[in-house]
């Protein structure tokens, strides 16, 4: 490990009395195994185990967090070996990573240049900073490391210390890589999660030829609206049998509705006819969150709601590249009355367990933590996306913890698509907790035993009971 990539004490508090109390908590957690229980890795690495292609391909393509700072300074993605729509790659993989590593620069201060840097040097033994000059000898350390079993994907999760990691999938999805990964003699545990959007969504690209398919999949008459919700039990049921605990739901708003029968048959039959009004779409959506919800209530699945991105502001980019493609953008939600009608309808139902997840930083004091601090089916998602960093997650501490504490909150979940981040997250994640309990300590508003205890819980413990992902054992809180 190179001191020029990254520092032990990174992230720690300058004080040196605080900063030996952080030490001494994160020295507690550091080798706990990884949760991740909710993320959109390919569950195709694993089922199939064939080496990583190459350092663009694993590292710089799939990765938006990347490539949305790079076409903010006029580089496009063609040039970084982004798949367009019909899915030619048009840069070839050492002349994208050249221009990847002649801007990394641009990532100083980034929480993306503390991922790759932890990646580099403890993954791969780099100690030299990434720049044009070390560019060929980056690629070139990483290809050949990609061609080592150590190197191929169960290696590597199992490396990684990971118990359990959730993928994210479509109804429509067969989910047969998961299938293969079940069959297989390896232990790794990879689960799927439910997200249902491309057929709950009106504006979703072709939305109604989704809702035939997933007609055909199940069996059941999709052109009713109680076949369409028995479609989705059915799906459900599926995705529980490949290990789902969770739903996962990326809508703009935090809308629900409470729609009486007759209205839903309506409003149903108007979104599957086509040309919606966007107030309608909305409508709709909002009824599904409200329906997702009483499902949960009786298969027990932790529904998650990610609200608040307008997703693929950029119209060039979406038409010739595609979703996910680094142009969503954060805008505000309402949480206090958009979640009323739900919360009102099933609230208080036991068992409902929902985790909301926020782009909209005003509101962690304001609505979400108080929201979580009263009702027992709330819970606050961790830091996301824009926010997933170590102010964001100093900003979530202080905005919530007065309200809701700790123990409203999930601990850390990673969503990421590029696995070799993932411990990188994680210990990111790890070292701001264990920063902001050390502070709670030096203040003598916390003792110490109560935050090694706070420490453990939401590295570990929050994430895996929140999520329900029961095991058999569980670890010691530092290394043997």
């Amino acid at each position: 490990m190179g001191d020029r990539l990254i520092h032990e004490d990174r992230l720690f508090p300058a004080d040196s009395g605080t900063r030996a109390v952080a030490r001494e908590l994160y020295e507690q957690v550091r080798y706990l195994p990884i949760v991740s229980p909710h993320g959109h890795t390919d569950p195709r690495w694993f089922a199939d185990n064939a080496p990583f292609g190459n350092p663009t391909e694993l590292l710089l393509a799939p990765d938006h967090y990347l490539y949305r700072m790079l076409f903010s300074q006029g580089i496009s993605l063609a040039e970084l070996g982004v798949a367009d729509r019909q899915g030619a790659v048009k840069a070839d993989p050492r002349t994208a990573w050249q221009e990847f590593a002649a801007h990394f620069y641009l990532f100083r201060g980034t929480p993306s240049a503390m991922w790759l840097n932890h990646v580099f040097a403890e993954l791969f033994g780099i100690d030299r900073v990434l720049d044009a000059s070390s560019a060929d000898f980056y690629y070139d350390t990483i290809d050949e490391a990609l061609k080592q079993e150590a190197f191929r994907p169960r290696a590597l999760f199992d490396a990684f210390n990971i118990e359990v990691l959730a993928t994210t999938e479509s109804p429509l999805d067969p989910l047969e890589h998961h299938r293969r990964i079940r069959s297989s003699s390896w232990q790794g545990r990879v689960i799927t999660s439910y997200r249902p959007d491309p057929v709950v969504d009106p504006e979703y690209q072709d939305f109604g030829a989704s809702i035939t398919l997933l007609g055909e999949i199940t069996g059941e008459n999709v052109a009713t609206w109680q076949g369409y919700l028995n479609a989705h039990r059915n799906r459900r049921e599926y995705f529980r049998s490949m290990g789902a605990t969770a739903t996962d739901h990326g809508h703009p708003t935090a809308q629900t509705a409470k729609l009486s029968p007759a209205e839903c048959e309506q409003l149903y039959a108007k979104v599957c006819r086509g040309g919606v009004r966007a107030e309608d779409a909305e409508l709709f959506r909002a009824q599904m969150l409200t329906e997702m919800a009483r499902m949960s209530v009786d298969d027990g699945m932790v529904m998650q709601i990610h609200a608040g991105a307008h997703r693929n502001h950029n119209d060039w980019i979406l038409e010739n590249y595609g979703r996910d493609k680094g142009a969503d953008i954060p805008q505000r939600v309402d949480f206090v009355h958009g979640l009323k009608p739900l919360l009102d309808e099933l609230g208080n139902e036991p068992g409902l367990s929902i985790i909301l997840f926020n782009l909209d930083e005003s509101t962690y004091g304001r609505e979400l933590a108080p929201l979580a601090g009263h009702y027992a089916c709330l819970k606050l998602g961790p830091p996301w996306w824009f926010f997933d960093s170590p102010e964001g997650m100093r900003r979530f501490r202080e905005l919530t913890t007065e309200t809701a504490g700790f123990y409203n909150t999930v601990g850390f979940n990673d969503d990421t698509r590029a696995f070799l981040s993932i411990p990188a997250r994680h210990d990111v994640a790890r070292r701001v907790d264990c920063s902001f309990l050390a502070r709670l300590v030096a203040e003598h508003r916390l003792n110490l035993d109560e935050a090694r205890e706070l420490a453990a819980d939401l590295t570990y413990f929050l994430p895996r009971n929140t999520y329900r992902l029961d095991q058999q054992s569980v670890p010691d809180a530092a290394p043997v």
